[in-house]
């Protein structure tokens, strides 16, 4: 009997200390979201690909560009081959993105809006289309 005791007693002692523990730490209120556009077939590739290429024109964009709004931010952008458009644009504090584009005529966009969002794509081979947004918050 007086093992069960002791047993009960160590438990609850060390359930309340792990209690106090969890309670003491900060909550964390940050967190994102994200969804990648990848077209599923031939002909919402094209449209997808030329939208990303006309706003390529409209802004005078030669191949890549990086537009940042905000603080603390970094972005890099690698292209090996012909015709590739690369976009990243963030808009706020601490966000992250990279885009590295191997083969001819892939365009990506990257946008990230809020903080603290962070992307990472790689496109290899030809005719890659698609885009990353993010929301942190």
């Amino acid at each position: 009997m007086t093992r069960n005791v002791f047993k009960i007693l160590t438990v609850t002692l060390l359930a309340g200390t792990l209690g106090q523990v969890a309670l003491g730490a900060p909550a964390y209120a940050g967190g994102r979201i994200s969804f990648n556009l990848a077209p599923d077939n031939a002909e919402d590739a094209n449209i997808f690909s030329t939208g990303l290429r006309v706003y390529s024109l409209y802004r005078d964009l030669k191949g890549a560009d990086i537009r940042q709004l905000g603080r603390g931010n970094a972005a890099g952008i690698a292209q090996a081959g012909r015709g590739n458009i690369g976009l990243i644009q963030q808009r706020g504090n601490g966000h992250s993105a990279t885009l590295q584009q191997n083969g001819n005529n892939n365009a990506y966009g990257i946008f990230q809006y809020g903080r603290n969002t962070e992307t990472n794509v790689v496109q290899d081979g030809d005719n890659g289309i698609g885009a990353t947004f993010s929301y942190g918050w």
